[in-house]
């Protein structure tokens, strides 16, 4: 199948109830594992490479290995941009093949977001590419940050509803608790804050940092209007997991890709526990 947009997915997501999974993507074994998992349990799967991902294993090998695997397989799949920062470089991913985008102007003042990113809509929708933008920031880990320093970078949902609005992107990523990396603790999600952006907005709504999140605050989540959850921790983990465990009982063994096998067997387990949990396992 031909890669589809955003949303070409999440718009069947949005009235259906559940959530598509996006998870990152920066070698062929994580293709492969995000791939397979998509046609087995017949679920519409977002493969998203990040800046980081793109500078290690460089566009035209992203592009090449997704396009190779989407053509293989009957389940939707879209080939998202995460977090591009750089006008520039949303650009090249549109010229290159990505079916969506995202641009991050969280850290730009709102009048400078809302611009950049309406140029962005503008570009991408003249060619059926999707957007996602982002409104508040999503950090690192937690760490030891105050509750009032914590929700300083929430997003506000006035200025949401005026964002998107004026942009008219097709997704929204929002900051109500959620943050990348490994957590230290269990994080707290603001359910009351998720519930009135989606009120105000309209919009399909995005919870990164999604590796980590308990369950029953996925269920939740998806119940106030998140119909796109990012996994990239959760991925890094099984990976490692399958190659230490091989190595630890083949300590002679110099074959990548015995060491690769197993990595790509753990990968497979958590990205289908995450398509149930999403309620997409079954939508494709």
């Amino acid at each position: 199948m031909n890669l589809v947009s955003l949303k070409d997915v999440l718009e069947p997501a949005e009235k259906g109830g559940y959530a598509v999974g996006a998870f990152n993507a920066n070698n062929m074994e994580i293709v492969q594992a995000i791939i397979e998992s998509a046609a087995e349990e017949r679920s519409p799967v977002i493969l998203q490479a990040s800046q980081g991902a793109i500078n290690y294993a460089g566009l035209d090998y992203i592009v090449a290995l997704v396009k190779a695997a989407a053509q293989g397989t009957d389940v939707p799949v879209v080939l998202h941009l995460d977090h591009g920062t750089d006008f520039d470089q949303v650009m090249r991913c549109i010229r290159s093949g990505f079916s969506s985008v995202m641009f991050d102007g969280s850290r730009l003042p709102l009048d400078e977001n809302i611009a950049m990113t309406r140029r962005v809509v503008e570009i991408a929708r003249a060619v059926g590419v999707s957007v996602e933008a982002e409104l508040g920031k999503i950090g690192g880990t937690e760490d030891d940050i105050s509750v009032e320093e914590r929700e300083a970078l929430f997003t506000d949902p006035a200025e949401a509803e005026r964002f998107v609005k004026e942009t008219e992107v097709d997704a929204l990523a929002v900051a109500i608790g959620t943050a990348h990396g490994p957590y230290k603790g269990e994080p707290r999600l603001d359910f009351p804050r998720l519930k009135r952006i989606k009120e105000l907005t309209g919009a399909p709504i995005v919870l990164h940092g999604s590796s980590g999140v308990p369950d029953d605050a996925i269920r939740k989540a998806i119940s106030l209007g998140v119909s796109k959850i990012n996994i990239d921790t959760d991925i890094r983990q099984a990976f490692t997991s399958g190659i230490t465990e091989f190595i630890k009982k083949n300590p002679d063994n110099i074959d990548p890709r015995k060491m690769l096998a197993p990595a790509k067997a753990e990968m497979k387990k958590k990205v289908k526990e995450k398509m149930r949990l999403f309620g997409c396992a079954g939508k494709a």
